[in-house]
């Protein structure tokens, strides 16, 4: 039996940007070797596999080509937008995602604009006394802050223009035993988002990740305090690019994001 897989762009309003993930709908559980291989073949920074539990309620697994993540923001967004699109689930109602990071959930916040919400955990990084000598070799830049989380660390340098101009030593980051490397810094004055980041995780065979929805659950609960507020907007300045709108909520963020299907197929094997 053919299992149907869709492409979706995340956190984008129009095709060909933002960060792009697979979505596969299984009619039940498959074994873990079988869908690392389809996340291979698929190439893309995240693979989605969803399998119904219930009315609004699917497990949600991601796989990157090379292993499984624990959270990923920009493929669950890509699920919630698959599942509504199709008709899968109840509009009115939220959608339950169970996974490793335990519940996760999403829902329509603007349905004329299909901008859709997900309720994270907040992941904030505490401070790294002693940093690994390859994380500084590797940005080469004048470091503001270093902080780590049980997933990354989190880099502030002094400018936006450092953070859009930074060539990272790849192999120097990937000797770093952690998921990735979260870089930021201040928005320049004038711009329509308070903060930029960029994000590497050669690890997990991705160098660079388009738009990071995880990472977000990180720079939300370091730049809200900053900037006094807890609503804010952050520009991942990648080759793709892309906007994310986040609230901070205590120890939850909440993401705001659009999504465009790209492609639909069927998984033959």
């Amino acid at each position: 039996m053919s299992v149907p897989i869709y492409q979706v762009d995340a956190f984008a309003s129009a095709p060909f940007a933002g960060n792009p993930a697979a979505v596969c709908l299984l009619d039940g559980p498959r074994e873990d070797a079988w869908m690392q291989n389809v996340a291979t073949e698929m190439n893309l920074s995240e693979t989605a596999f969803l399998t119904h539990r219930s009315p609004n309620r699917f497990d949600l697994r991601w796989m990157t080509p090379e292993v499984e993540v624990d959270l990923c923001g920009h493929a669950t967004l890509a699920s919630a937008h698959i599942l509504l699109e199709l008709g899968l689930v109840d509009p009115r109602k939220s959608i339950t995602f169970i996974t490793r990071s335990g519940p996760l959930s999403a829902s329509i916040a603007d349905a004329k604009s299909g901008i859709i919400e997900l309720n994270f955990p907040a992941t904030p990084a505490s401070p790294v006394i002693e940093p690994p000598l390859e994380l500084a070799d590797a940005i080469n830049r004048k470091i503001l802050y270093i902080g780590r989380n049980s997933y990354d660390y989190l880099v502030e340098l002094t400018s936006e223009e450092n953070v859009r101009k930074l060539r990272p030593n790849m192999n120097l980051l990937r000797k770093l035993e952690v998921r990735g490397i979260v870089i930021t810094a201040a928005a320049t004055e004038g711009k329509p988002y308070n903060f930029v980041s960029r994000a590497f995780y050669p690890r997990a065979g991705i160098a660079e990740d388009p738009v990071t929805g995880s990472a977000h659950c990180m720079l939300g609960p370091y730049w809200s305090p900053r900037f006094g507020k807890t609503d804010l907007t952050g520009y991942q300045a990648s080759k793709r690019g892309g906007l994310v709108r986040l609230q901070v909520d205590g120890d939850r963020v909440r993401l705001y994001g659009q999504a465009v299907t790209i492609s639909k197929g069927e998984l033959l094997v």
